[in-house]
């Protein structure tokens, strides 16, 4: 398990090859393994395989990228970092050949666990990407537009979007992410 949590990336540019419907939802089986609050299990996943549904979410991806997270972004962001992420938020994350969209369902829980009930389940999605050879990332730019998102995926009304996370083989390897020390993170008591 170590191994492959050392090298989860945030993959923002894939090949057209498709991703077999029995590795999805081995992915989506893992996903939903994670700890939630009292067991209430509030995600619920929209998997786009459909190019012109992928190409309209790349589209509120893009909007709310120009629409703040690019300056936001090229203040914080190393410029190679900067140009990946531009790269990802402009058309690559839409171009992999499947967007899962990680959705929670409100009247599962109380608001204040939502969060924290679904971002494990996001964890797991993204570490069984990587234990099946695919590239994956985590973004919240689309749902800047959580109404038009909902509306697009044609999802209930307590039905909240919260990521959406490519899925797709890799253009291109990369290497192990840099992560500052674990001396200069951790405080023992």
């Amino acid at each position: 398990m170590h191994e492959i949590a050392l090298r989860q990336r945030a993959h923002r540019a894939f090949t057209d090859r498709p991703v077999d419907e029995d590795v999805i939802r081995a992915i989506l089986t893992t996903a939903t393994r994670a700890p939630s609050a009292e067991n209430t299990q509030p995600w619920r996943f929209v998997v786009v395989r459909d190019a012109a549904l992928r190409a309209r979410i790349g589209d509120l991806t893009a909007r709310a990228w120009s629409g703040g997270g690019r300056a936001w972004a090229q203040k914080s962001l190393p410029s190679g970092l900067f140009a990946d992420v531009d790269a990802g938020a402009t058309g690559g994350v839409a171009a992999a050949p499947v967007l899962v969209v990680v959705s929670a369902d409100t009247t599962a829980c109380v608001p204040a666990v939502l969060g924290p009930s679904i971002w494990p389940c996001v964890q797991n999605l993204l570490l069984a990407a990587i234990a099946e050879g695919l590239g994956s990332a985590l973004t919240t730019l689309a749902t800047a537009f959580g109404d038009e998102l909902r509306t697009l995926l044609d999802l209930a009304p307590t039905i909240a979007p919260q990521a959406v996370v490519p899925l797709g083989y890799p253009a291109v390897e990369l290497r192990p992410g840099r992560r500052r020390p674990i001396d200069d993170v951790t405080t023992w008591r």
